[in-house]
């Protein structure tokens, strides 16, 4: 009765590892939870020469407070989806604003979204799609026209053109260059003049000139630049200012604990089984006696 009692109690533990190990074994193969959707990242210009030091409005919430014309934000993350966008003079609030738009971003794209136009032609958000993907090793540049009253622009380095007829509220294709300090003349088709623009491009960098302003006007003509080190958030190109982490699948090894439990175990169902036998033995003798 003892070595029953024995048998049966190692049976049960062993029933109960086996159970651990399943549920473990469940638990490895699961599929992790859906991680949150990735974000859009957008910055934002002031390129209206008419549209004075501004507050800007998110969904109508101020996110940008004397926004002065000619600054270029950095890039911030917001939910992809439909967005309404509004441009006020400083302190006026969103029901005087100059501008109001709803604007949609995707996930995982760069946007940047320029504030733009004059009383005479209206204002509006002019939205640049961007591809902000390094190209190791080498630089990238863009070239965005933001200069109301300026003919179509052409620029050349070295006496090469590298952009040309590129038009009002319109941006250039990106140009690949080996890094270093480079000159650009940009020529405006009216009025007919041309201004040299210089730059540090630097390696695995993405630069943006923009050119904003009124030629023999009020704020005047000028270039601004920006660099950044890619998109954030996406292999390759750059940091993410508001990091996720990604978790690979999660996997359970067994632990030696584990094997440990199991070792215990199968040692004393064969002690068990041997003292069975004995036990066995020595009653067939008794009786034979």
């Amino acid at each position: 009765m003892e070595v029953n009692h024995s048998l049966a109690f190692v049976a049960r533990r062993l029933s109960l590892v086996l159970g651990v190990l399943a549920l473990v074994a469940c638990l490895g193969t699961q599929a992790k939870p859906a991680s949150a959707a990735t974000p859009a990242f957008v910055r934002v210009v002031h390129a209206s020469p008419e549209i004075g030091t501004a507050d800007v409005f998110l969904d109508g919430a101020k996110v940008l407070s004397n926004f002065a014309f000619g600054t270029v934000t950095g890039y911030v993350s917001i939910p992809p989806g439909p967005h309404k966008v509004q441009v006020a003079l400083i302190g006026k609030g969103p029901g005087a604003a100059a501008i109001t738009q709803t604007l949609s971003v995707q996930s995982g794209l760069a946007y940047t979204v320029v504030g733009l136009g004059t009383t005479a032609t209206g204002f509006s958000l002019q939205v640049f799609v961007e591809n902000n993907q390094i190209a190791t090793g080498m630089a990238k540049v863009r070239l965005y026209h933001l200069s109301p009253g300026t003919g179509a622009l052409n620029v050349s380095v070295n006496g090469s053109t590298v952009i040309s007829g590129l038009a009002y509220e319109q941006a250039s294709n990106y140009l690949v260059v080996a890094p270093g300090a480079y000159t650009f003349d940009v020529t405006a088709s009216q009025p007919s003049t041309t201004l040299p623009v210089s730059a540090t491009l630097n390696a695995n960098m993405v630069t943006s000139i923009f050119v904003v302003g009124v030629f023999n006007g009020t704020p005047q003509l000028q270039f601004v630049t920006a660099q950044v080190a890619g998109l954030p958030s996406l292999p390759s190109t750059g940091s993410d200012p508001n990091p996720t982490t990604t978790t690979p699948g999660n996997s359970y090894p067994l632990t030696p604990w584990l094997f440990g439990v199991l070792a215990l175990l199968v040692v004393g169902a064969g002690v068990a089984t041997r003292r069975g036998a004995l036990a066995r033995r020595k009653a067939k003798m008794l009786s034979r006696e």
